[in-house]
């Protein structure tokens, strides 16, 4: 079976064909800057990539440029779009109606349009791509997979605020988490490198990338995680402030700060460039510090700490740990940082080995020594090919 993958962004289309269940990539590609007049389509078949420059004005003719490029003489690895008999879609955000990828129907669309003021720059480009695919491709089974999916396993004590009880049965003001899918997939990925059934493990995933969540894993299960009503609660972002004292922003008001620029502050303009004043990016920041700039090596310093800090917490939480996960942007290349995060930890009982962490950046590793007591990956997380499976099992 042909499987198409649609990440739809505000401005883009993200899509990995492949043939599963061998689960290989036929093609991948990008459509960005939709709604420009420099849009530009990058699909790569076999190591080879075709660009091609051509104005874009939507969702929907980004679908039909996609399709196109698929079934190219030259370019493309199809015959007609056909052959392709289910999309699967990434949806960031569906509330506490989802446990798991479903088949798209009304139903699914009406939901996914119900959350969208509690992901308002991500479900209506998602929904948008969901309506693009049905178009392009009528004959296709739709799936949804939702990024919030994989932690409606997380506890009413974990997932609850201190706020009053009304507000989360009027309005459901409580705890989401994002990155489900990624976390999802590089726990079940350690279980399998560890040779344990993934329902019988206890792990701690850190996706570190722009944007950064860290979840701990029960027996399989999501039941914590960084991120909250949104994703700005956590360890500190690229951008994002993560956890801080929300009276600053009351504080800020009285300043005559408006909600808008409350709103920009801490979701773009805070994090590592916040503090650095320089740049939201681990390796310009790191190039930096080793220039001797003070203030980048801050931003390291204490993202470093964050994430430390909640590795403890998470410890606390599962009680025992089989292992700890490091994967995104950050997580899978940083070797310093991951060296920093897990220094000085004996009492959680992890140990990394300088060579293997060295050795480690942007594959699959095992990085600890063979006498810690938890072990430490790093594993390039797969979002594409675990929506691929889910979109595989549910359509056939």
């Amino acid at each position: 079976m042909k499987v198409l993958v649609i990440n739809a962004g505000s401005s883009s289309v993200k899509y990995q064909l492949y043939q599963m269940p061998e689960a290989d990539v036929l093609a991948k590609g990008a459509v960005e800057r939709i709604g420009d007049k420099e849009s530009r389509l990058s699909q790569t078949v076999g190591g080879q990539t075709h660009d091609i420059e051509k104005t874009v004005a939507n969702h929907e003719q980004a679908m039909d440029l996609i399709l196109a490029m698929l079934v190219d003489p030259e370019y493309g690895v199809l015959k007609d779009v056909s052959e392709i008999a289910s999309v699967g879609h990434r949806v960031v955000h569906g509330g506490e109606e989802f446990s798991g990828s479903v088949l798209i129907d009304e139903a699914v669309i009406a939901s996914v349009e119900k959350f969208a003021d509690l992901a308002p720059l991500h479900n209506p480009p998602n929904l948008t791509g969901i309506r693009a695919s049905q178009q392009g491709l009528p004959h296709a089974k739709q799936v949804a997979c939702f990024d919030t999916a994989f932690h409606t396993t997380i506890p009413e004590v974990a997932y609850l605020y201190a706020l009053p009880y009304e507000l989360y049965e009027k309005y459901r003001v409580r705890r989401y988490g994002f990155h489900g899918i990624s976390h999802r997939y590089v726990a079940r990925r350690a279980a399998d490198l560890m040779g344990k059934d993934k329902d019988s493990v206890n792990i701690i995933t850190c996706h570190l990338g722009n944007g950064c969540s860290i979840t701990a894993v029960k027996d399989g299960n999501s039941v914590d995680t960084s991120m909250g009503l949104t994703p700005l609660e956590g360890v500190v972002m690229g951008t994002r402030t993560g956890d801080f004292d929300s009276a600053i922003l009351f504080y800020l008001a009285d300043k005559g700060y408006s909600i808008e620029e409350l709103n920009t502050l801490c979701n773009k303009k805070s994090g590592l460039l916040g503090i650095s004043g320089q740049s939201n990016d681990m390796r310009n920041l790191t190039e930096l510090a080793a220039g001797g700039d003070e203030r980048a090596q801050l931003a390291i310093d204490i993202f470093a700490y964050r994430v430390k800090k909640y590795i403890g917490t998470y410890t606390a939480v599962l009680g025992t740990v089989d292992a700890v996960v490091f994967t995104g942007g950050i997580g899978e290349n940083a070797v310093d940082l991951r060296a920093m995060i897990c220094s000085d930890q004996p009492q959680i009982g992890i140990e990394i080995d300088a060579d293997k962490n060295a050795a480690a950046s942007g594959k699959e590793s095992q990085i600890s020594t063979t006498s810690s007591r938890v072990k430490v990956f790093v594993i390039p997380t797969d979002e594409e090919a675990a929506i691929a499976k889910d979109t595989y099992e549910l359509a056939k």
